[in-house]
C-alpha cells in the first residue's frame, strides 16, 4: 500500500507539472497575442479572418484573386490549395517581409485519405475497423503534407451517413455513430501527433458540422431536419468525439439546422460547440459558406457576412464577404469590434500552437520532401491498408482465393484506369503515375500468370453522363462502337482465359462531392456486360469499385465470388492480387449497410422499432412495417465481410447479470478459427436497451476488437461493459444511463449475433 501512494504522488506530482507547463504555455501565447493585437489595425484583424485559394487543386468553382498584393497588405490569413516548399516559401517571404506586422500564413490543403501516398476513401479505411491502421494512414499524410509546406488538413470528415445516395458517403466512415467516434480520434491523433508544433504535424479540421450525411434525399448541400434526440445520440457524438481528442478547428457545414444554415447558427456554433463542448479552437467556413447564404434566403453579403461572425465563426473560406463588409458592419453598429477581436484571437492561436510566430518557414524544408513522400515505407502502408480495407461479399464454392497459374482474363472499364484508383476527393494525387489495375497485377504476378485485359463495355451508356462521372482528370476514354460489338470482343478474350475477373462497378467521381445517385446500382451497360461473361460458364470474379453501398441483388444471386475493393489508393493494383490470390486474407466489415433496393433508404442497422414491428424472418404482414415488393432486410448488413477462413464463436459469457452503477461487467467469447487459412476477424458486440424514457435502438454498436488468429487457433475476447457504455440523451437532452434490463449481442456483424441478457440496477 505505501508504494501505491508514493507512485500515486508520483504521478500526481508530475500530471500537476504538465498542468502547470499547459498553464505557462498559456500564458506566454495570451501575452505574445495580446500584445500583437494592440498594434494591428482593424483591418488587419479582418484580414486575418480572410481565407483564399491558391488553385493548385480544384475543390471549388471560384478562385481567389490579387494574392499576392493581399498578402502584402495583411489581407489574408491563411492559403489552401497552395503546395510545394518553393511556392509556400514564396507566399509566407511575402507574409512575414512585406506586410506591416509579418504575420505568418497557414497554409491548408484537402489531405482527405493521404497526400501522396494515397490510402483507401475513408469510406474503404473504416471498413478495415482498425483504429491503430487508420492513425497510421493519417500520420502518413501529416509527415508527407507537411514536407510539402502544409501545416493545416480539412480533414476528418465524421459526417454520419444513412443514404446511399449522398455521394459524400465516401469521404466518411459509414452510419454508425460509435465506429465513427472511434475513427474520428484516430485521425486526430495522427494528423496532430503529441506536439502541434513539431514540423511534421497538420492541424485537424472537423467537418462538416453538422449533420451534412443526413441531407434530405441524399441530395448533396440539401436541407436538414432532424429532432435534437436524435441530433444528440446519433449525430453528433463524432464530431465530439474529434473535438475532445484535440482537433485545433472546425469547418462548417452548407445544410441548414432547425432552419439556419450551420454558418450562421449560433446555437450551433457557440452554445454546442464553444459552451457545451468547451471547443477552444477556430471555425473556418466550407467553400464560399458565407456568400451562399445570400441563397438561403438570409440577406445580401454584408448581413450574412456579420451573421456569421456573429454566430461563431472566425474564418471565411474563399467568398471574402468579411474582408469586404466587416469594416462597414462595425462603422454601422452591426458588429463590434470586440467580435471581430474574438475572432482574430483564435486565428492567431491557431498560429502560435503551429509554432508559426518562431519560426515560420519551419514546414519549408525541401530536402524533407525528398526523403518523406512516396517512399518505400509509405507505400508498403498503403497497400497494406489497402488490402485491410476490402470486403469479401460473396465466395461460393471457395472460388477465392485463385491460384497464379495459367491464364487471366481481366475486363471491365475500370480495369486499366490509373487516374481512378486513388478515388475522390485526392487532389494531391499523381493520377499519371498511379498504376492501373492490369498494371498492379502484372507487377504482382510477373511470369506466373498470363492476364489478357479488354474493357468489354464504357462505364456509362450516356456519354454525358460519362463526363460528368469523370471529371478531375479521372478520364475513361470511350469506344463509341456499337455495345455488342465490344461485349462480343470482351467474349472471345473470356474464352481464351481459365477465369475471368470483371473490375467493374462506379469511377471515383461517381460518388464523392456533388456527385449523387438515384440509381445506386451498377450501371446497365456494365451489367450486360457481366451477364454475358457469366454465360461463358468461366469462373467469374466481380472486383467492385465503389465510393458507396450499392444495389447488388441481381449480382448476389449470380456471381460466385464478389470483392469489394472500394478505392484503394496508390497501390490498389498490387493490394488486388495480394488478396485475389491468397497473399492477404480479406478481413474487412462494411461500414454501412447494403440495401436490397434505393427504395429502402435510408437504411441502417441501429433503427428503432415501430409499434407494429414486423415479426421476425417474415417477408409481408398486413398493417405491420414493411414492403409489399421486398423484404426489410438488408443485401448485407452493417460489419458483415467474410473471410478465406472460417471462424466460429461459443456462447458468450457474462461475468455477473446485474451491472451496478460505477460497476464492471465483463462479456467474453471464445473464438477459433476453423478454417485452412490465416485470418483476421473483427469481434463487434452490441447493446438493446429494452426499456426506456425514448424509444431506443434496437441494437447499438458499443466495442469490437480485430484479432488475429493461426488455423487451429483460439482466443477469449473480452469486452468491459459500465454504465456509461449505456448512457444516452433523454427527452431533456440529460445524458444518462436508466436502470432496467438490456441485451448484449456479440458476433460476426450485426445480424448474426448471440444474445444475453442483464440488469443495470440502482
Amino acid at each position: 500500500m505505501k508504494y501505491t501512494v508514493i507512485i500515486a504522488g508520483l504521478l500526481a506530482i508530475k500530471l500537476s507539472g504538465y498542468a502547470q507547463q499547459a498553464t505557462t504555455d498559456k500564458s506566454k501565447m495570451d501575452i505574445f497575442i495580446t500584445d500583437l493585437m494592440g498594434r494591428m489595425t482593424l483591418e488587419e484583424k479582418i484580414g486575418q479572418l480572410n481565407l483564399v485559394t491558391g488553385g493548385d487543386a480544384t475543390t471549388g468553382a471560384v478562385v481567389s484573386t490579387d494574392v499576392e498584393a493581399k498578402i502584402k497588405a495583411g489581407k489574408i490569413g491563411g492559403i489552401f490549395s497552395m503546395t510545394t516548399v518553393p511556392r509556400i516559401r514564396a507566399a509566407q517571404e511575402l507574409a512575414v517581409n512585406h506586410s506591416r506586422l509579418k504575420i505568418p500564413i497557414i497554409f491548408g490543403m484537402d489531405v482527405i485519405h493521404g497526400y501522396k501516398t494515397i490510402f483507401p476513401i475513408p469510406l474503404g479505411l473504416a471498413a478495415s475497423w482498425d483504429t491503430t491502421l487508420i492513425e497510421e494512414t493519417a500520420r502518413i499524410a501529416a509527415i508527407e503534407a507537411s514536407a510539402d509546406g502544409l501545416n493545416w488538413t480539412f480533414s476528418p470528415m465524421v459526417d454520419i451517413s444513412r443514404d446511399a445516395r449522398w455521394g459524400r458517403i465516401s469521404e466518411g466512415s459509414g452510419e454508425d455513430t460509435y465506429l465513427g467516434s472511434r475513427i474520428a480520434e484516430a485521425m486526430v491523433h495522427g494528423y496532430q501527433g503529441d506536439d502541434l508544433s513539431a514540423d511534421n504535424t497538420l492541424m485537424a479540421c472537423v467537418k462538416h458540422f453538422a449533420l451534412y450525411g443526413a441531407a434530405e434525399a441524399g441530395r448533396d448541400y440539401n436541407t436538414t431536419d432532424m429532432s435534437l434526440h436524435r441530433m444528440y445520440n446519433e449525430y453528433l457524438p463524432p464530431y465530439k468525439a474529434a473535438i475532445d481528442a484535440g482537433a485545433g478547428s472546425v469547418m462548417t457545414s452548407f445544410n441548414d439546422i432547425n432552419g439556419v444554415p450551420a454558418t450562421a447558427n449560433k446555437w450551433l456554433m457557440t452554445d454546442v460547440l464553444r459552451h457545451q463542448w468547451g471547443f477552444d479552437g477556430f471555425v473556418v467556413t466550407d467553400y464560399t459558406a458565407v456568400n451562399e447564404l445570400i441563397d438561403h434566403g438570409l440577406g445580401n453579403l454584408q448581413e450574412v457576412s456579420a451573421r456569421s461572425l456573429k454566430a461563431g465563426v472566425e474564418m471565411d473560406m474563399v467568398g471574402e464577404g468579411f474582408l469586404t463588409t466587416l469594416k462597414k458592419s462595425v462603422e454601422a453598429g452591426k458588429v463590434s469590434e470586440a467580435d471581430i477581436d474574438r475572432a482574430c484571437r483564435l486565428v492567431l492561436e491557431a498560429k502560435y500552437k503551429l509554432g508559426l510566430f518562431d519560426d515560420p518557414f519551419r514546414y519549408c524544408d525541401e530536402n524533407r520532401a525528398a526523403k518523406a513522400i512516396l517512399n518505400p515505407t509509405h507505400l508498403a502502408k498503403a497497400r497494406e491498408a489497402a488490402g485491410k480495407s476490402f470486403v469479401l461479399l460473396k465466395n461460393d464454392e471457395q472460388l477465392l482465393p485463385l491460384k497464379k497459374q495459367g491464364t487471366m482474363a481481366l475486363i471491365g472499364p475500370l480495369a486499366n484506369t490509373g487516374s481512378n484508383m486513388p478515388g475522390t476527393w485526392s487532389v494531391s494525387a499523381d493520377l499519371e503515375n498511379t498504376p492501373s489495375l492490369l498494371e498492379g497485377m502484372r507487377e504482382v504476378l510477373g511470369d506466373t500468370m498470363k492476364i489478357i485485359y479488354h474493357p468489354g463495355s464504357n462505364l456509362l451508356a450516356d456519354s454525358s453522363y460519362q463526363e460528368r462521372a469523370t471529371l478531375f482528370g479521372r478520364t475513361i476514354p470511350r469506344d463509341d462502337r456499337p455495345e455488342a460489338e465490344l461485349i462480343a470482343e470482351a467474349l472471345e478474350v473470356a474464352r481464351q482465359a481459365d477465369v475471368v475477373v470483371a473490375a467493374l462497378g462506379e469511377s471515383s467521381e461517381m460518388s464523392g462531392e456533388s456527385s449523387s445517385r438515384t440509381d445506386i446500382g451498377i450501371p446497365a451497360v456494365q451489367q450486360r456486360l457481366l451477364a454475358e461473361l457469366l454465360k461463358t460458364g468461366k469462373p467469374v470474379v466481380l472486383v467492385l469499385f465503389t465510393g458507396r453501398p450499392l444495389t447488388l441483388t441481381w449480382e448476389n444471386e449470380h456471381v460466385p465470388a464478389i470483392l469489394n475493393v472500394w478505392f484503394g489508393g496508390t497501390e490498389t493494383g498490387k493490394a488486388v492480387a495480394d488478396v485475389l490470390f491468397g497473399d492477404v486474407n480479406p478481413s474487412g466489415k462494411l461500414p454501412a449497410t447494403f440495401p436490397q433496393h434505393v427504395g429502402q433508404l435510408p437504411l441502417y442497422y441501429s433503427h428503432k422499432n415501430t409499434g407494429r414491428p414486423l415479426g421476425e424472418g417474415q417477408w409481408f404482414q398486413k398493417f405491420r412495417s414493411n414492403y409489399l415488393d421486398v423484404s426489410n432486410d438488408p443485401l448485407y448488413p452493417f460489419g458483415y465481410g467474410l473471410s478465406y477462413t472460417t471462424f466460429t464463436y461459443d456462447e458468450p459469457v457474462l461475468s455477473t447479470d446485474t451491472l451496478q452503477r460505477k460497476g464492471n461487467l465483463q462479456v467474453s467469447v471464445e473464438v477459433s478459427n476453423t478454417g485452412s487459412y490465416a485470418g483476421e476477424e473483427v469481434v463487434q458486440l452490441y447493446i438493446r436497451d429494452l426499456v426506456g424514457s425514448v424509444t431506443r435502438p434496437v441494437k447499438e454498436l458499443k466495442g469490437f476488437q480485430k484479432i488475429q488468429l493461426a488455423p487451429g487457433q483460439s482466443q477469449r475476447v473480452v469486452f468491459d461493459l459500465t454504465e456509461e457504455d449505456l448512457k444516452f440523451y433523454n427527452a431533456d437532452l440529460e445524458y444518462a444511463a436508466e436502470a432496467g434490463e438490456f441485451i448484449v449481442f456479440i458476433g460476426t456483424n450485426s445480424r448474426d449475433v448471440q444474445e444475453k441478457h442483464f440488469f443495470l440496477i440502482d
